[in-house]
């Protein structure tokens, strides 16, 4: 779909690398937006500020670097891997 995927979190990248490592790699590349802590996740209004977390969301943006959809999903809960390819194919005409 001429997709890029992106995984961010809050984390240090010493943290990702203990978390690629555990999950025995990742097929993507894990970004920190860890110092200052959040400041991504800030632009993106997805930074839980009483948690000093981000949510757990999937931004999709387009190649013109316009977000063309959001899903904030609870921390506990999985993405729906289905949902987000149907977004992209919908916004992005992939």
């Amino acid at each position: 779909m001429d997709a890029q995927v992106l995984g961010i979190s809050v984390d240090s990248v010493p943290c990702h690398k203990a978390f690629a490592e555990k999950l025995g790699g990742l097929h993507y590349p894990l970004l920190s937006d860890f110092h200052p802590k959040g400041e991504v996740a800030r632009k993106y209004g997805v930074y839980l500020e009483d948690k000093g977390i981000a949510a757990r969301a999937t931004i999709v943006v387009g190649k013109d670097g316009i977000v063309k959809w959001v899903k904030v999903n609870d921390l506990d809960q999985q993405r729906d891997n289905d949902e987000i390819v149907q977004a992209i194919k919908e916004t992005c005409g992939a």
